[in-house]
């Protein structure tokens, strides 16, 4: 317990928005208790404070899943398929490279390569990936893969996980993504993904590859079997990692999508999906950017999300299958994600990987 008053909830969120460091029961006081829009302006005056330009952010970038053969079978992916199923697919190195060029001819910066656990898939293929598509494209940075796939990728190719990391960092590995994280509590983990590494080992990677220098974003899948306390609990272990490598560029939380898939649960409602995005905000002192995600709550909740703590929309994806495969079938385009962030009376921005502004549309605004 902090020497704050644990049920006094206005000096909680006084403390909070003030940018004052809050504690794990306090941040579950305040996601349980606290009114809804205080809680967002809140979250807002620490978004405020922190980005006083008024802009919210977007990234142009492609999301290209080359397998879908995975052997972790989590019980809330809709997209994998197991080894030797009529339904699997690996893409061939044509077929990534068009897709490479194509997000380059039309305006990307990122590359996001995930895919599932393919036992089939050691070092060696990952790092033609990388090599092949840095070769083609160096402007291109790849924001790709996860905890999870680090993890299995040092079974398949019987080295330690900072040699993995080493590796693909030499062949073009720009910074890891969230992929992987789900829920890091053991309770819940192991209900929704009991063949997936612990969630004290994703953590584990993560605070090696920033010892490394490579950076990396954390995220949370909400909406399955996870409480409020191990909602809380997850944003804490992640804070802890945080406090001691300052590697994770951002947070983003995202809902469960419930369809075509054996955990057959419920999506988080748009009221606690934005509880928890200005507690994060309120909570991550030490974390940069909140993500607000657009892609599984839809575009008018992601509008929302920028009075709710969040500076950043995420991306415009050329290409999404994940999620999608699971009920998210959300889709923008440039000019949707600029009249979007107007209407929520931002300035919109066009950044790259590591949040530097390629461009700016404050000179385009209607009078």
């Amino acid at each position: 317990m902090s020497t704050l008053i644990r049920d006094d909830t206005d000096a909680l969120l006084a403390h909070a928005s003030d940018g004052g460091r809050i504690e794990s029961d306090e941040a579950l006081h305040l996601y349980q208790h606290a009114d809804f829009h205080e809680l967002g302006r809140a979250a807002d005056a620490v978004r405020r404070r922190r980005y006083p330009d008024g802009r919210a952010t977007f990234i142009i970038e492609r999301n290209i899943n080359y397998t879908n053969i995975c052997v972790t079978n989590c019980r809330f992916c809709a997209f994998y398929r197991p080894p030797k199923h009529d339904e699997a697919w690996v893409r061939d190195w044509d077929e990534i490279d068009r897709r490479v060029d194509e997000t380059v001819a039309l305006g990307g910066t990122q590359i996001m390569f995930q895919g599932g656990h393919n036992p089939a898939f050691g070092i060696d293929y990952y790092e033609e990936l990388f090599g092949r598509t840095k070769a083609r494209h160096p402007q291109l940075y790849l924001h790709s893969l996860g905890g999870s796939e680090i993890v299995h990728i040092s079974k398949t190719s019987g080295i330690d996980v900072d040699e993995v990391l080493t590796r693909l960092h030499a062949a073009g590995l720009g910074s890891l993504a969230g992929a992987g994280a789900e829920i890091l509590p053991d309770r819940p983990r192991k209900l929704i993904a009991p063949l997936k590494e612990p969630g004290s080992v994703w953590l584990d990677v993560m605070e090696r590859a920033h010892q490394l220098g490579i950076e990396s974003t954390a995220t949370m899948m909400m909406g399955t079997v996870e409480t409020p306390a191990e909602r809380i609990e997850h944003m804490q272990m992640i804070r802890d990692v945080q406090d001691r490598t300052g590697g994770f560029r951002a947070f983003i939380h995202w809902s469960y999508q419930s369809e075509n898939n054996i955990l057959q649960g419920q999506s988080p409602s748009v009221f606690d999906y934005l509880r928890v995005l200005a507690v994060a905000r309120l909570f991550f002192d030490n974390v940069a950017h909140i993500q607000g995600s657009w892609l599984t709550v839809g575009k008018e909740v992601g509008q929302l999300s920028l009075h709710f703590g969040a500076d950043d929309l995420g991306s415009i994806m050329l290409e999404e299958n994940v999620v999608s495969a699971a009920g998210a079938h959300h889709r923008t385009d440039v000019d949707d994600m600029i009249a979007l962030i107007r209407a929520a009376d931002r300035v919109p921005a066009q950044r790259n990987t590591v949040y530097e502004i390629i461009r700016t549309f404050d000179d385009e605004l209607a009078a």
